[in-house]
């Protein structure tokens, strides 16, 4: 019993403890940082590289998520087929022997019909791209962008929840880790003070909630943290009233402490993730708030931007992913909702409610690529912009209403990526005259997913981690990089 309490003694006393746990280096590097003006810049923390498996071609990837689903037939996929065929029955003579539910008429008593844009295309740049009215921003700077335009989605995975996380997971179901944490947990951080992965929501969570952001079995170091654009970054970050910073540095030091002595009694790795937490939302204290603050933002930008600071907005949470990337941090996601535009209410109306979503980003996004481009970011930033489907080219009128709308379309739509390693002003893949499904060069979000991954410098079959007794990767057992894509 004596051996058993002298072991116990020296596995508690501060030599051991400041020898075994991570609290104790770093409550010592904690203080320091807590010690220095709240205006220290973030950039200033040592970098936490993680190991690529090949050169890099890009550092930091900006994923721009229209949850919902926009209509790539209104928006970059132009069909003047179907145009011509606007009204006519959405028969097998035209659509081919394809059973799928979406497709059943919503009207029982009226067949399904097809749908042309009621927008008008135009070609842009050198690279003569066709966009739609709705988008004369992102039009502008069609010449940076690689379209992927023959994109196909699992046809048992149509439903807005599972197919989101399918896009971000690589799964529908939750408890995978996401794209976001994946490249976290093989890159590693290039900023102590900021976490790797970063979530930026202009209105609500999408459809497949906080599992299009999670960790799953990875350590939840990795999980992405949502940033709000105004108002605290992060909740609860600000001291309560009373609470100094000096308060506030010896809690985290005593509740570490405790954490570490529980981690080394049971060997929990998770506790030293909850260490790591504490930590880093200390040293965001002095980060965090001065890097959302906008109004450090000189004027012309935030008019390019079309940014309010202090305002919740989509075009807010672009100028703040650029702030973001600067600073280092890895992967930023850009979540927008309301794209599900079935024209049953007036809300999700092709007519009235499409327009305004597209004039919600338009603007946004092409100041998002121009402004990298001219600070330089761009030739180390990925953008992507993606959903978890596309829309069907026919009507999806529904009784006693008289709104146009389309609806779920798991066989086709289109992606764009710009930026390191993407060889722009050009398009790949295509659908055929209808938009109906994807005939040329057909990719899926597996390919875009290992893409991603392959210019962040990682190999997609082998970035693995091992859990439940087999070796699990973002991909599952599909995807191939899309070598046309690179340049």
């Amino acid at each position: 019993m004596v051996d058993v309490s002298e072991n116990m003694i020296d596995r508690f006393s501060r030599r051991a403890f400041l020898s075994r746990s991570s609290a104790g280096v770093g409550s010592l590097a904690l203080a320091s940082l807590l010690s220095q003006s709240s205006q220290a810049s973030a950039t200033s923390a040592t970098p936490l590289p993680g190991v690529s498996h090949y050169p890099a071609r890009a550092k930091h990837l900006i994923f721009l998520f229209m949850a919902g689903a926009p209509s790539q037939i209104d928006l970059f996929d132009y069909k003047p087929k179907l145009n011509e065929f606007d009204g006519r029955t959405a028969d097998r003579e035209l659509l081919g022997d394809v059973r799928f539910a979406q497709l059943r008429p919503r009207n029982p008593n009226a067949p399904s019909k097809l749908l042309g844009s009621p927008y008008k295309f135009r070609q842009h740049g050198e690279s003569g791209a066709l966009v739609s009215e709705l988008l004369p921003h992102i039009a502008g700077v069609v010449d940076d962008l690689s379209f992927l335009k023959g994109m196909k989605f699992d046809e048992q995975v149509f439903d807005h929840p599972f197919a989101q996380l399918t896009l971000l997971t690589g799964a529908p179901l939750e408890g995978r880790p996401s794209l976001g944490a994946w490249l976290s947990y093989g890159l590693g951080s290039e900023n102590a003070n900021l976490p790797a992965f970063i979530v930026l929501m202009s209105n609500l969570l999408p459809r497949g909630g906080s599992g299009t952001s999670s960790s799953g079995f990875l350590p939840s170091v990795h999980q992405g943290v949502p940033f709000n654009c105004h108002g605290d970054p992060v909740l609860f970050l600000a001291n309560p009233p009373g609470v100094t910073a000096d308060a506030r540095r010896r809690s985290v030091e005593t509740i570490n402490s405790l954490n570490a002595l529980r981690r080394d009694l049971i060997g929990d790795p998770e506790i030293s993730t909850r260490i790591a937490a504490f930590e880093l939302a200390c040293r965001m204290q002095t980060s965090a708030p001065e890097l959302v603050d906008l109004t450090r933002e000189p004027k012309h930008i935030l008019e390019l931007y079309g940014a309010e600071p202090g305002k919740q907005s989509f075009a807010n949470n672009c100028l703040l992913a650029r702030r973001l990337i600067e600073q280092g941090v890895r992967t930023v996601q850009l979540v927008d909702l309301d794209w599900d535009h079935h024209g049953d209410t007036p809300a999700r109306d092709l007519m009235g409610a499409l327009p305004r979503q597209c004039a919600s980003v338009d603007r946004a996004v092409a100041a998002l690529l121009s402004d990298l481009k001219q600070r330089g970011l761009l030739e180390e930033t990925l953008v992507v912009w993606g959903a978890e489907f596309g829309r069907t080219p026919i009507d999806e009128r529904r009784p006693g209403t008289i709104h146009l709308g389309r609806d779920h379309h798991p066989f086709a739509g289109t992606f764009w990526m710009a930026g390191a390693g993407i060889k722009p002003g050009q398009t790949l893949g295509a659908t055929d005259e209808l938009g109906f499904m994807a005939v040329e060069r057909p990719t899926e979000v597996f390919d875009v997913q290992a893409t991603i991954l392959h210019l962040m410098g990682l190999d997609h079959e082998r970035l693995t981690y091992r859990t439940q007794g087999r070796d699990f990767r973002l991909t599952d057992v599909y995807g191939s990089v899309i070598g046309e894509l690179l340049a």
